[in-house]
């Protein structure tokens, strides 16, 4: 089975989604409860448990209710140390662009000006 990461396939802004439980158990060929046993979780609700080298170790929540989200990069790491996967690589594509990033990059390149014109001045 090839589960694909190679660090090659992460941008230099590091600009990539996190996964959730369906995308990990689509790219691990696991069950959805497999996730779920291997996720570093507390069944009485505790949030941010301290990072388990045999537990597949999700993104700090803010609240129980939130989604589980993992790096790619602990995916990868999961699937390759406590799996004993050989082949392990996680394609990462970027976000798809919404009207947020859009303006957000608009503003950045606009301050990048900005800052460009204030050192062109000095």
């Amino acid at each position: 089975m090839s589960f694909s990461s190679s660090s090659n396939d992460f941008s230099a802004n590091n600009n990539y989604e996190l996964m959730d439980v369906d995308a990990i158990q689509k790219a691990l060929g696991r069950s959805r409860a497999s996730v779920y046993r291997y996720a570093n979780t507390d069944p009485q609700g505790l949030l941010n448990l301290p990072y388990d080298p045999i537990r597949l170790n999700p993104e700090l929540r803010q609240s129980d209710r939130e989604p589980l989200l993992f790096h790619p990069t602990e995916v990868s790491r999961f699937a390759r140390d406590v799996l004993k996967m050989k082949q392990v690589t996680i394609q990462v594509q970027e976000p798809m662009q919404n009207e947020t990033n859009r303006l957000l990059r608009e503003i950045l390149q606009e301050l990048k000006a900005i800052n460009q014109g204030i050192r062109n001045e000095n």
